[in-house]
């Protein structure tokens, strides 16, 4: 994959996060307008489908590993956009997937950097 696509997949994925960022604050700071749902929905479909094509290709397992967990996280943030249209669902089973999908998203932006300063440390060695 050359450096535009890579440019290109990291903006539609920071456009998918913005879009379920705006989904999440609309019905947290008390919009009654339903248009949350969808909006929050386009972006978890967005940041899923900029996730499995921006792939890892270097030689460190675990970073390949890692982007595999972002993966989930999108995965995470989807099962949320079910359960926000889901009626018969308890009313914040959505945001509980939110949040998992969140916790994900931090602990590989983390160690994904952690990762590989520790292996670009040892290869100069």
């Amino acid at each position: 994959m050359n450096q535009n696509s890579k440019k290109i997949l990291t903006w539609v994925i920071t456009a998918g996060m913005i879009l379920i960022a705006a989904g999440v604050l609309m019905p947290l700071l008390g919009y009654s307008i339903e248009v949350y749902r969808w909006i929050f929905s386009a972006g978890a479909l967005i940041t899923l489908a900029g996730r499995i094509m921006n792939r890892y290709e270097g030689n460190v397992l675990r970073v390949k590993r890692l982007y595999r967990i972002e993966v989930w996280s999108s995965i995470f943030f989807c099962v949320a956009a079910f359960f926000m249209f889901y009626p018969q669902g308890a009313g914040r089973d959505w945001f509980a997937f939110i949040l998992a999908g969140g916790l994900i998203l931090v602990y590989t932006s983390i160690m994904i950097p952690r990762t590989l300063a520790k292996e670009n440390k040892t290869a100069k060695k």
